[in-house]
């Protein structure tokens, strides 16, 4: 996989960020030409400490993905769209409904749009989010469960799965779309609850504060750490098989909420639990117990999840222990 991409001209929207920056941190060490877009909006996690180690070699533009006079000359001369910029909140999508709407939409309607002018040749890589299937009625999600998001967040994810299939159905731009489900890891803010709970509560238990579990914690959420997820996304963008598909990225291993909580709280050996009833009708947002299916990203690619959420966690703690400073 290294050969493929050594040299190959790399677009990454969202390029500070968690994702991102974790994505650059692998192309780089193949060879890639990279470059890095992000509008450093503080609220989302784009943080020039993400790539600091990176000065030198990557590009990094720090513009508004909206732009589309400046998405244009980026996108004539890549290979390969790593579509990650997105306002990761489905809480604030209701809030800011048409900002949400801008980043999480807009924003991929302006890059294939881009495409069509200028490169219809560049294959995008969008990471998605297991929120578009809303309250889950089936056992195990695969990609061909019911979608019927809750949130203005899943719902605009969901639009930008739209064009993007429509898009390479009618004008031929490669895309693969990937419905990540709870990611977690290093390198993501973890300035409020907002962003990632795992991340969040690590430093809640650094601090020796309590963690509040809703009701019995019982509810299942497939947490999936970012190493996992930058080798999904690269395989399938080599892949060729992967071209024109949607594939749900999770790790397979369903956990409650208590367990993951108390996880943290072992591995950090600070903080607290506590129990406390739900808050009113949390049952809107609440998307039910969460198992999912990653089998056809393992037909396609031959991709297999190598952390497990004790791991991850232990690799999460340690770099917060060093670096925890940059991302409060």
């Amino acid at each position: 996989m290294e050969n493929y991409f050594k040299n190959k001209k790399i677009l990454i929207t969202g390029g500070l960020g968690f994702l991102g920056s974790n994505l650059a941190d692998r192309l780089s060490s193949f060879g890639a030409d990279i470059t890095l877009i992000d509008n450093l909006n503080p609220l989302y996690g784009g943080n020039p400490y993400n790539v600091k180690h990176l000065e030198g070699k990557v590009n990094i533009v720090i513009e508004d993905m909206r732009d589309i006079e400046t998405l244009k000359p980026l996108i004539e001369k890549t290979d390969i769209i790593f579509h990650l910029a997105a306002q990761v909140s489905y809480i604030d999508s209701l809030s800011m409904p048409y900002e949400d709407l801008d980043l999480n939409a807009t924003a991929t309607l302006n890059i294939l749009e881009c495409c069509r002018q200028v490169n219809r040749n560049v294959k995008i890589v969008f990471s998605s989010s297991r929120m578009v299937y809303g309250k889950v009625e089936q056992e195990l999600l695969t990609e061909n469960s019911p979608v019927n998001p809750l949130s203005l967040y899943g719902v605009h994810k969901l639009t930008s799965e739209k064009y993007l299939l429509m898009y390479y159905k009618d004008f031929g731009i490669p895309c693969t779309i990937l419905r990540l489900t709870n990611p977690y890891g290093p390198k993501q803010q973890i300035k409020h609850s907002k962003y990632s709970l795992v991340g969040w509560f690590i430093r809640q238990a650094i601090e020796g504060n309590t963690i509040k579990i809703f009701g019995e914690g019982s509810q299942l959420r497939d947490y999936i750490f970012v190493d996992d997820i930058v080798t999904a996304m690269l395989k399938c963008a080599a892949s060729p098989a992967a071209i024109g598909e949607v594939i749900n990225v999770g790790s397979g291993h369903s956990t409650k909420f208590s367990d993951m909580v108390h996880a943290v709280v072992n591995c950090v050996k600070n903080g607290k639990v506590e129990y406390v009833s739900w808050p009113a009708n949390y049952e809107k947002i609440e998307t039910g117990d969460i198992r999912v299916d990653f089998s056809k990203l393992k037909s396609i690619t031959s991709w297999q999840p190598e952390f497990s959420l004790e791991e991850g966690i232990e690799r999460t703690f340690k770099y917060y222990s060093q670096f925890s400073s940059h991302y409060v």
